[in-house]
């Protein structure tokens, strides 16, 4: 079968097709045919490698998956070949305190699909059963494999880690990227007040439409642009996944108590903090990665119901991988980046 990823970490150009051989369905597994793959910006990290990250080559990327079910292995009698379904990104023991819990992204053998382990970016997967999910019958394949893990992500952030609230105030940093959409709709969902902050004429245009009830623009002066929206005070919480070039500016824009949320650093790792301002405001700083499949679940169902709404920018055939991660690299998407294999 035919595949897309890489023998060797570096730029875009160490990006290839590959032919790997067919899997076959062990116990409790599924074998799915992929119909369509979304990027995320966590596709050029683990292109690009870092220090500590020990892949078997060829590496195969792609986290979020759909497609349908073409065989099951022994044990599996609850879901059968011709089933839709799209994939749950995480995948852990699923026997743990923290997955008994509910945590599953804290378990001890967290991985994610397409950065530690093998991903989606195939024509067939085999997978195990617990993490195939049906997909929502209202999505095409494009838009089904569109919201899983940054739909997830900021579900986490937002309503499990800043336990976001009707009525507060919430700015959502690169509000054009996969998880910036989904934070978008989470937090109105949820009757906040929304503050996108992005790029370009076309960008603010979309994110208003998504329901941001205020545009800013993130090249210029946020928190004299954010302090024109609300005051002086500043807002309840920043939702912040960019990472070095904005973090400290995004940090500045919080209200006494309030609360900043992370999930990256697209921009850089490092990042200047005066921990006065921290400890005098009371401020919180959450940290937050993906999310469990009770959060993945609840996020279906209100993809089935319409009340959010993945965003596709453009769907290309696999052979084209590079010009995929192109436009995720030069930020030209507004939403997700998918192909088809």
């Amino acid at each position: 079968m035919q595949a897309a990823g890489f023998h060797t970490h570096g730029d875009q150009s160490v990006l290839q097709l590959l032919d790997l051989p067919e899997p076959t369905p062990g116990p409790g597994q599924v074998i799915v045919d992929v119909k369509a793959v979304a990027l995320n910006h966590l596709d050029i990290w683990v292109r690009k490698g870092w220090p500590g990250l020990n892949l078997q080559k060829p590496h195969v990327p792609g986290s979020d998956v759909s497609g349908v079910v073409s065989l099951v292995g022994a044990g599996v009698e609850d879901v059968k070949p011709g089933d839709e379904v799209i994939l749950a990104p995480g995948q852990s023991c699923g026997a743990c305190r923290f997955c008994l819990s509910g945590e599953d992204s804290l378990c001890r053998s967290y991985n994610i699909l397409g950065e530690t382990i093998p991903g989606g970016l195939r024509q067939k997967l085999a997978v195990a059963r617990t993490h195939v999910l049906p997909k929502p019958k209202n999505l095409s394949f494009e838009e089904a494999a569109a919201f899983p893990l940054t739909f997830q992500t900021a579900w986490r952030m937002l309503v499990v880690r800043a336990q976001i609230k009707a009525g507060e105030t919430v700015v959502i940093m690169g509000a054009s990227a996969g998880v910036g959409v989904a934070g978008i709709q989470i937090a109105r969902l949820h009757g906040a007040t929304v503050i996108a902050a992005t790029r370009g004429e076309e960008k603010s245009q979309r994110a208003t439409a998504l329901g941001a009830h205020h545009v800013v623009d993130s090249a210029g002066d946020l928190k004299k642009q954010v302090s024109a929206i609300v005051g002086r005070e500043g807002v309840d919480v920043v939702f912040e996944h960019v990472g070095g070039d904005t973090f400290k500016t995004a940090l500045q824009l919080l209200r006494k108590g309030g609360r900043m949320v992370t999930c990256g650093a697209t921009t850089g790792p490092m990042v200047d903090i005066d921990l006065r301002h921290i400890f005098i405001k009371q401020q919180s700083i959450l940290g937050s990665t993906m999310g469990s499949r009770a959060d993945l679940l609840a996020i279906t169902r209100l993809m089935e119901l319409g009340r959010m709404k993945p965003v596709v920018d453009v769907v290309l055939p696999m052979p084209q991988i590079r010009e995929a991660h192109a436009l995720l690299e030069e930020r030209k998407h507004f939403g997700k980046v998918v192909l088809t294999p």
